[in-house]
């Protein structure tokens, strides 16, 4: 079956074009992003598998647009991979937020998107863009069966104990205040690929997965299912990440209200958008330039990388008291799967658990990777997410047994 999977952001559609064949069996066939939709300068990296990569510069003024410049990439007779649209099988979508009505992937029609819509108000940056890729799906493909795959859907198997807030039980009732986690499609992949790599059985472990790029998230998964996760109501709780703050004392907040006289929107911006690495160090979001900003001095940058590790370490030591144990650490996204120093100045933290680790192994892995010692306690792996996997999975699952 082949599968396009979409990625729309705010003002980009990353996509995967999959011939799937098994769960474990298939075939990239392209990949690309477009960027800047709405912008002058908007633009289209279309990488076809066996081709050089092409780029393409022109005005995409909406979602619309730019679903149709990857459809048309995609069947182009010089750089395309497809004879005809009609090749396409199915469209998966990822979606950031899906509260608590969707455990799992499913079909796209009316009710699923009116819930996605009431959604919006826990994501306002991502899912009124997923809206926007389903329609335009809608409008080029009408008889293209899509599906979505949720973030927060992995999560969905927390106990209240873990997902509820100690507030006023009618602001669950009546607004969903709870906590929902993210990454989920992530932590659901790493987690199973991590147990089958190291040899586990998925069924009966404890494995704790370190989803770090610009936003970080860390989540418990016990016996193949998510018992805690670090992110909550919206992606902005948990550690320090590129932007976002993290844990703070929620008091903080009408402090600094009251005295920059700031409106909620201003604060939100504040806490989402400038904090995190950029807010601490006054000078960059990006791990790499922080570290080159720490290696010549910079104390600021310093202390970002030491609250990297700090807040990981909590995290981990949180959820392997929660588990009652840990079988598994597992790294993975952009700072996770790039920063060997990272990944050893955490696991240094880490020897009351046993955690003992082979520093040669660990500097230079790249891929599925053991990098813990034979006689370690605890494995501890570098696994590569691919997010776009579990979806293309789901969507020839669910649009197979709609066949039949």
């Amino acid at each position: 079956m082949i599968v396009l999977v979409i990625n729309c952001g705010s003002s980009s559609i990353k996509y995967q074009l999959l011939d799937m064949k098994g769960d474990d069996v298939y075939d990239l066939l392209a990949k690309g992003l477009v960027e800047k939709i709405g912008l002058p300068d908007s633009n289209l990296v279309h990488k076809p598998s066996g081709k050089e990569p092409y780029k393409l510069v022109c005005p995409i003024p909406d979602h619309k647009v730019g679903i149709k410049v990857v459809l048309d990439a995609l069947v182009d007779p010089s750089h395309g991979v497809l004879k005809s649209f009609d090749d396409i099988e199915a469209v998966g979508h990822r979606i950031v937020q899906g509260a608590d009505f969707f455990s799992g992937s499913t079909l796209v029609d009316e009710d699923v998107i009116s819930k996605i819509e009431i959604c919006c108000d826990f994501a306002p940056l991502h899912n009124p863009a997923h809206l926007l890729g389903i329609r335009a799906i809608s409008n080029v493909l009408p008889d293209v069966p899509q599906v979505v795959t949720f973030d927060t859907a992995f999560h969905q198997t927390m106990q209240p104990q873990a997902y509820m807030y100690a507030l006023p039980y009618e602001y669950y009732t009546k607004y969903r205040v709870r906590r929902y986690g993210a990454h989920g499609t992530s932590h659901q992949y790493v987690s199973a690929r991590g147990a089958k790599v190291c040899g586990l059985d998925l069924e009966n472990s404890k494995i704790i997965t370190c989803h770090m790029g610009n936003g970080s998230s860390i989540t418990a998964v016990q016996n193949g299912k998510c018992v805690d996760t670090s992110m909550g109501f919206t992606p902005l709780e948990g550690m320090i990440m590129g932007t976002r703050c993290g844990n703070i004392d929620a008091n903080v907040v009408p402090y600094l209200m009251k005295k920059e006289n700031l409106t909620p929107d201003q604060m939100t911006d504040i806490m989402n958008k400038k904090s995190g690495f950029l807010g601490l160090s006054g000078k960059t979001s990006d791990m790499r330039d922080m570290c080159d900003l720490a290696a010549g001095g910079d104390e600021r940058a310093k202390i970002v990388l030491k609250k990297v590790v700090l807040d990981t370490v909590k995290n981990i030591g949180a959820y392997a008291a929660e588990m009652n144990g840990v079988d598994l650490l597992v790294f993975t996204a952009g700072i996770g799967e790039n920063n060997p120093w990272l990944r050893k100045a955490i696991c240094d933290n880490l020897t009351y658990l046993g955690v003992k680790i082979d520093d040669e192994v660990n500097e230079n892995a790249h891929g599925d990777v053991i990098f813990s010692t034979p006689d370690s306690k605890v494995k501890v792996a570098l696994i590569p997410t691919n997010e776009e996997l579990v979806i293309a999975r789901d969507t020839m699952r669910i649009v197979s047994e709609m066949d039949n």
